[in-house]
């Protein structure tokens, strides 16, 4: 049973900077290429972030690039999503995903390409 926790939403001032934590238990973290998504009222969930399994390939949807920075520690089970000057546009539920593959170097940008959900933190941008 794989099992991700998300940590560290909550609500920050429009500039602030916090950082999201995603906890992978259950199986070999560094097996799994590691995405962030989120999911706004009333609109789909995004793409926002994605990490390779040993952290040498990430890629970020245009709207975060710049601002946001995803890394791994895979000696603690850990995937993090630094996220600087928050705009109000960037409130959602952040959820973390996990993707099993053999690929060193595999990123996606793809809900449907992941194995696994966290259950989300609310990252609420005041301004």
């Amino acid at each position: 049973q794989v099992q991700l926790v998300e940590s560290g939403g909550g609500l920050v001032q429009a500039g602030g900077s916090p950082r999201l934590s995603c906890v992978v238990s259950g199986r070999t973290f560094s097996s799994y290429a590691m995405g962030w998504f989120r999911q706004a009222p009333g609109k789909e969930r995004e793409f926002v972030a994605a990490i390779s399994r040993g952290g040498r390939s990430t890629n970020y949807a245009d709207s975060v690039k710049g601002r946001f920075t995803i890394s791994r520690d895979n000696a603690k089970n850990t995937v993090y999503l630094q996220m600087n000057s928050l705009k109000p546009e960037d409130t959602a539920v952040y959820y973390c995903a996990a993707k099993e593959t053999s690929g060193f170097y595999y990123s996606s940008s793809y809900y449907s390409a992941y194995d696994y959900w966290g259950q989300g933190t609310q990252v609420t941008v005041s301004s």
